[in-house]
């Protein structure tokens, strides 16, 4: 029977069979293994036909991850429809959770904030970009400054009118 169907393929080409679909829309193959007309062993192969088949259209993401580790071959069967429904699930609880943990965090941060516990982040007050030859050095400002008991005067010069 396995000549038969040898023969076949050989014939009518390679057949794939269809192993199932993702919620994208993308159909997953198998050609399992098989001779070769010259009666070489050609290797079980596995395949994807993508929803959208034009290249500029794929984006990341658009293999679930199951699939993608069947494919690539790091899992031996196929996913299941209840798997890619409960790791979705799984997911979406990790993202509620992390969302809840941020937002306790931001409050806790703010509570130390107004209770003085920690310091509030500093503010950047350089200008320029770190590269340029002035980056830092204090510039001689055109007004007079006062800090306290200390007087800084400017660099002001009287103009010359006649």
């Amino acid at each position: 029977m396995s000549r038969i169907s040898g023969i076949l393929r050989r014939t009518f080409g390679v057949v794939r069979e269809h192993v199932g679909t993702d919620h994208f829309g993308n159909k997953y193959y198998c050609i399992p293994e098989q001779k070769s007309w010259t009666g070489r062993l050609v290797r079980a192969k596995r395949m994807v036909e993508p929803a959208n088949p034009a290249e500029h259209e794929y984006m990341e993401g658009s293999i679930p991850m199951e699939w993608d580790a069947w494919i690539r071959g790091r899992r031996k069967e196929p996913p299941s429809v209840e798997e890619l429904m409960e790791n979705e699930s799984q997911r979406e609880q990790i993202k509620v959770k992390a969302r809840e943990v941020e937002e306790k965090d931001l409050a806790l941060q703010a509570k130390e904030y107004m209770e003085g516990l920690v310091a509030t982040p500093a503010k950047t007050v350089s200008q320029g970009h770190a590269a340029a030859t002035s980056f830092g050095k204090q510039e001689i400002s055109e007004e007079p400054t006062s800090t306290a008991n200390a007087f800084q005067p400017g660099s002001w010069m009287p103009s010359s009118k006649k």
